[in-house]
């Protein structure tokens, strides 16, 4: 674990800890709702795609299942390299949120990781929305810092490997539009991936 990060760590943590009671339930609340706000994205990505293209509608499809993807490579990589929390390896530290059981380790991030994963994902589908995945992304691995319960190296490792695996859905999505087209020509994949 690099110095650094520790470092940044018990002063991210610290403020976060010191800060005043609504931030610190708001900042408790938020480290786990911003991956529900993704779900709701891909909604939105599913349901505009539903007048749009088949490539379109490939994308929004797939944006969840490279989320998931990413989040079944980030918890390979936990169980490779064990890293321990750092509300538990730096000592006594003040935390907003309870220290993970030991054997929840922490590098990468799986929050950050999914973040990643659904901010490119969700680019790929629109610039706008996109832009406000990744800005959400941005939050999303902070907070795990915030509340304590990751190093920022565990948060930026996360990001970029959830950016990483989303960086396969253009490819894929390429692969899966014919299929959506034909499904699209049925009433039941009509119903459910819409038309032109």
């Amino acid at each position: 674990m690099p110095d650094v990060s520790a470092e940044l760590y018990l002063d991210f943590a610290g403020f976060g800890a010191a800060s005043p009671e609504p931030v610190r339930v708001l900042g408790a609340i938020a480290t786990e709702a911003v991956i529900g706000v993704f779900a709701v994205l891909f909604l939105l990505l599913w349901w505009r795609a539903r007048r749009g293209s088949a490539a379109a509608m490939a994308r929004a499809v797939l944006a969840p299942v490279v989320t998931v993807l990413a989040y079944a490579v980030s918890e390979t990589v936990k169980e490779v390299w064990q890293e321990d929390r750092p509300c538990r390896a730096l000592g006594d530290v003040a935390t907003i949120v309870a220290c993970p059981e030991f054997g929840d380790w922490s590098f990468p991030s799986n929050h950050s990781t999914i973040a990643g994963a659904a901010a490119v994902a969700i680019l790929w589908s629109g610039v706008r929305l996109g832009v406000l995945a990744l800005g959400l992304a941005g939050l999303a691995a902070a907070s795990r810092v915030f509340v304590g319960v990751h190093y920022p190296h565990d948060v930026v490792a996360g990001l970029a490997l959830g950016a990483a695996v989303a960086l396969v859905l253009p490819v894929v999505a390429r692969a899966l539009t014919p299929a959506v087209d034909r499904l699209r020509a049925n009433s039941a994949g009509g119903a459910l991936l819409g038309g032109r």
